[in-house]
C-alpha cells in the first residue's frame, strides 16, 4: 500500500507560459560549458588545458577536497577556454564540440550483481557522483559517508516546472535501473504527486513510494525528507533529482555518460512554450533565437522563477536546470499610484488586489520586480503559512542572521536547503533574500563542523 502524506501549508503560483507537451527540434550547439557553481560545495581544480582534446565523459575538473569526484565533459571536442573570475575563481570550462562524438566506454553493468561500494566507485569514475547532493548542508555528497537513506522526488510543483512524467516517457528502463543502483547504496524513498500515475513511478521496484498531496513546495526533496526520514546531527541523507536517476540508469545500461535532459522552455515572454532535449552545458543562444516575444526588458532564468539563476542569451544550460524561464524584467513599467490601485492582473498572497476574486485558476504574467525595499524583519507568521516542515522558519532565519550556531541546530538547520525557503522569500514583506541567508548559514555551519 502506497503511503499518502497530506500537506496543507504552501502556495501554488499560477503563471502564464506553461509548456505544451510537444518538443522543439534543436540543432546541437557548437559550444558547451560545465560550470562549477552548479555543484554547491565543490572547490574546483581544473585538470585539462586550453586546446586539449577531450572525450565525452572525460574529467574537466575535480573537487579539491575530494579529488575522486570528477565532473566530466558532456561532449567530445576541444577545450576552448577555462573562464575565470575574481581571484582566478573558475567560472566555467568551455568545450567546442567535435563532429564525431567519442564517449568514454565504462562497459554495461547490472546493479543487481554489484555491491554498494562498486556502484559508488562506478559513479565516481564516470563523473555522475557530483549530481548527488546531501542533507545536511545541501551540498554535493561525500562519497566516504554512509547515508541512512536516499531521497528522490519525482514531483515538480514550482511555477511552470517541467512535468517529469513527460520526460520519463520512453526511458522507463533507465529509470528503474537508476533506482536499482541507488537502492544498492541505501534505502530509497521515492516521492510522487497525487496526480502522477505513470506505472514506472507508482510501481517502481526496490524503493518505498510515497504520495505527497499538497501545494508547492510538496515536491521539494527537503520537505519529503523532513516527513519520511528527518536528519539529526551526525546523520546523512543523500538526495538525487529525477533526471540524475536517468543519467545513472543510462550509464549502467549503455556503459556511457549521456547528460541529455528534457527541458521545459517556459514563461509569459516565450512565443510557443514547449519542451526541448538539451545536454547539460549546452548554449542557450540557439534555443532563445527568434523564440521570444520581446528581446528587451526580459529576465532569462536558468531554472524556475523561485530558485533559478538569472542568465543571458550567451549563457549555458545549468547542470540541475529542468526549465529555461523567460519573464518580463519589469524595469520599464510605470504604474499609476503603485500598489494602491485595485488591479486585476497582479497576484497577491494577502489579497491586496481584487484579482483574488477570479480564483486559483487565473494565470498571471508576473515580472521580476521585488516591489519594495529591504526592511526590518517582521514576526508575522507569514513564512510559516507556506512552510510545510516541522520547523519554525522565522526563528531559524533570525538565528542564522545572528550567527547563533546552537540555536540554529536546535531549530533544525540540518534538515533544510535554501530552496525550502523560496516561497517564504516570495511572500516576505521585509524583502529579505532568505535563500542567500540560509546558504550562508549552512556554509558557516559546515565550516565550523569540518
Amino acid at each position: 500500500m502506497v503511503n499518502v502524506i497530506k500537506l496543507r501549508k504552501g502556495l501554488d503560483i499560477n503563471l502564464q507560459g506553461k509548456a505544451e507537451q510537444t518538443k522543439i527540434g534543436l540543432k546541437p550547439a557548437g559550444l558547451y560549458a560545465l560550470q562549477p557553481d552548479d555543484f554547491t560545495g565543490v572547490v574546483p581544480k581544473v585538470v585539462v588545458k586550453e586546446g586539449e582534446q577531450v572525450e565525452a565523459g572525460q574529467a574537466l575538473f575535480v573537487d579539491k577536497n575530494h579529488p575522486e569526484i570528477l565532473f566530466v565533459s558532456p561532449v567530445s571536442g576541444k577545450v576552448k577556454a577555462v573562464v575565470r573570475g575574481e581571484r582566478r575563481k573558475v567560472l566555467a570550462v568551455q568545450v567546442e564540440a567535435a563532429q564525431q562524438q567519442q564517449p568514454v566506454d565504462h562497459g554495461k553493468n547490472s546493479p543487481q550483481n554489484m555491491k554498494a561500494q562498486e556502484v559508488v566507485d562506478l559513479l565516481l569514475k564516470a563523473g555522475l557522483f557530483g549530481f548527488i547532493n546531501q542533507l545536511p548542508y545541501a551540498v554535493v555528497a561525500n562519497p566516504q559517508d554512509k547515508p541512512k537513506a536516499i531521497a528522490v522526488s519525482a514531483l515538480r510543483d514550482k511555477p511552470l516546472a517541467a512535468d517529469f512524467e513527460y520526460e520519463l516517457k520512453g526511458q522507463e528502463n533507465d529509470w528503474q535501473t537508476g533506482l536499482d543502483a541507488l537502492a544498492k547504496i541505501a534505502p530509497v524513498y521515492l516521492g510522487i504527486g497525487k496526480n502522477q500515475s505513470a506505472k514506472a513511478l507508482v510501481d517502481a521496484k526496490n524503493v518505498e513510494v510515497n504520495v505527497f498531496d499538497g501545494p508547492c513546495p510538496a515536491g521539494n526533496v527537503g520537505v519529503q525528507v523532513n516527513h519520511l526520514c528527518p536528519v539529526n546531527k551526525g546523520e546523512v541523507v543523500w538526495t538525487v533529482e529525477p533526471t540524475a536517476v536517468l543519467f545513472i540508469g543510462r550509464l549502467f545500461n549503455t556503459g556511457k555518460v549521456d547528460l541529455t535532459r528534457c527541458v521545459a522552455f517556459v514563461g509569459s515572454e516565450v512565443k510557443k512554450p514547449a519542451y526541448v532535449d538539451m545536454m547539460v552545458g549546452q548554449e542557450l543562444n540557439t534555443l532563445l533565437a527568434n523564440s521570444l516575444k520581446n528581446t528587451k526588458h526580459v529576465r532569462i532564468i536558468n531554472g524556475n522563477v523561485l530558485t533559478g539563476v538569472p542568465t543571458t542569451k550567451e549563457g549555458f544550460l545549468g547542470a540541475h536546470s529542468s526549465e529555461i524561464t523567460v519573464i518580463p524584467e519589469g524595469d520599464n513599467v510605470d504604474e499609476l499610484a503603485g500598489w494602491i490601485m485595485p488591479r486585476l492582473n497582479q497576484f497577491s498572497v494577502n489579497r491586496s488586489y481584487f484579482s483574488w476574486l477570479f480564483g486559483k485558476k487565473k494565470e498571471y504574467a508576473l515580472d521580476a520586480r521585488v516591489k519594495g525595499g529591504e526592511r526590518h524583519m517582521i514576526m508575522s507568521g507569514e513564512y510559516d503559512r507556506v512552510f510545510p516542515m516541522d520547523i519554525y522558519p522565522e526563528y531559524l532565519i533570525k538565528a542564522i542572521i545572528t550567527n547563533d550556531i546552537d540555536r540554529m541546530e536546535q531549530l533544525g538547520i540540518y534538515e533544510v536547503a535554501p530552496e525550502d525557503f523560496a516561497l517564504s522569500e516570495f511572500v516576505c514583506s521585509s524583502k529579505l533574500e532568505l535563500q542567500k541567508i540560509v546558504r550562508e548559514g549552512l556554509d558557516m555551519l559546515r565550516k565550523e563542523n569540518s
